[in-house]
């Protein structure tokens, strides 16, 4: 969309719910959110070092039309310092667009029943698959529409967005998405998820693909789990799919609940043979990667950032309540390959990440983070990693 016609869209809509909606409900807030970061060695093939700062900025309204509809408009800019190189000359807008947009009709009761439709968030479980990747500053939204149930004892989500409409008589190029994501909330000293996804792509190699899981998660005195296992089959590119993925957490808290011990494994299936006419590798479609393979993101497009060969990822995670506003973290990660085959070896290395959060007050925080990675041969077997490399952040967070 283009800036001058999305900022337009928001003045008419910010402008149609005031005008109707005077004697409602009305809430806004806004976010901003500047991080600067560096990085050695900035690509993959070199050594060079640079560091670069972005930002966020968002703002947003809530308003109650009536007592069972909502409307929920949210938009952001988001830009590098820098890449509007005349102060004065540039004033385009060029990253301004709707981040989400949507109506909701919920109904009252013991059971809640809601439609939602329209641009939106969407965060399946613990965003193994379907996340709102928060952390990128753009995030990611969906133009879907969502109808939810949730009670007492169990929650179920129905999804069906648009991710990409070839307007043309052939239509080569659509995507869609479709997602059935339910939970038991009591189901024993846990939760219960289960769930199944279908993702297609239109195009001259065709993807129609399907995902189902479950997922089983809680906290019983002290100690939390979980365990999770996804199988995908159908169709990629061409190709016929038959990939899993297996995953498995077991944590303690101490001091109190003060501090946190963590042990972590997760194993994605990789491709043995990268030319025959099966697909074996793992699709981790809209995760937010960034909360389970390592602060320092190498591995954020899955299967390609593997090279086709799945990941084994070996975790040890911890946290420190330190200060009632200050909270440490550290993660150590040992990466392989799920398959070797082609490879001088399976390993792709070791990462170290330490994060920091501060809490200054209730709308400012600050966090501040630094992750070393100890490059091993499978990485420099695939083209993605050739020498250790460090990456660092500071980034502060306003919000209302």
């Amino acid at each position: 969309m283009k800036p001058t016609n999305c900022a337009a869209l928001t003045i008419v809509a910010l402008c149609s719910i005031h005008a109707h909606a005077l004697s409602q409900e009305l809430s806004f807030g806004a976010q901003l959110r500047p991080r600067y970061e560096d990085r050695q060695p900035i690509s993959v093939t070199g050594s060079e070092f640079d560091f670069w700062v972005s930002m966020r900025a968002r703002v947003h309204l809530a308003a109650q039309l009536e007592k069972n509809v909502s409307v929920f408009i949210q938009v952001q800019d988001v830009r590098m310092w820098g890449e509007e190189s005349n102060t004065l000359g540039d004033f385009s807008a060029d990253n301004f667009d709707l981040h989400q947009g949507y109506v909701e009709v919920h109904s009252n009761g013991a059971t809640r029943f809601a439609a939602r439709a329209g641009r939106q968030e969407v965060a399946f479980g613990g965003q193994r698959l379907v996340g709102a990747v928060n952390w990128a500053q753009q995030g990611r939204s969906f133009d879907a529409l969502k109808l939810s149930a949730t009670g007492d004892v169990f929650g179920l989500n129905l999804l069906a967005a648009v991710l990409a409409n070839d307007l043309t008589a052939t239509h080569d190029n659509d995507q869609y998405f479709l997602a059935a994501y339910g939970q038991l909330l009591k189901a024993g000293a846990g939760t219960l998820d289960f769930y199944g996804l279908y993702n297609r792509v239109d195009d001259l190699l065709n993807t129609d693909q399907v995902t189902l899981g479950t997922r089983f998660w809680g906290t019983k005195n002290s100690v939390s789990f979980r365990l999770e296992g996804s199988y995908q089959t159908g169709e990629r590119q061409a190709r016929e799919v038959s990939a899993f993925m297996l995953g498995a957490r077991l944590g303690t808290a101490l001091a109190g609940g003060k501090a946190s011990l963590m042990l972590w494994y997760d194993f994605l299936s990789g491709d043995d043979d990268t030319m025959d006419e099966e697909v074996k590798v793992f699709d981790t479609l809209f995760a937010t990667n960034h909360k389970f393979y390592g602060q320092a993101d190498y591995f954020l497009n899955i299967p390609a950032h593997t090279g086709g060969r799945g990941l084994q990822d070996i975790a040890l995670k911890g946290s420190l309540t330190a200060l009632p506003s200050l909270t440490l973290r550290t993660e150590v990660h040992s990466f392989h390959a799920a398959q070797s085959d082609g490879l001088s070896t399976g390993h792709f290395g070791e990462e170290i990440d330490l994060t920091a959060a501060y809490r200054y007050s209730r709308n400012l925080g600050i966090t501040a983070g630094f992750a070393y990675v100890f490059a091993a041969g499978g990485w420099a077997d695939i083209g993605r990693l050739f020498e250790n490399a460090g990456w660092s952040f500071v980034m502060v967070d306003a919000s209302f």
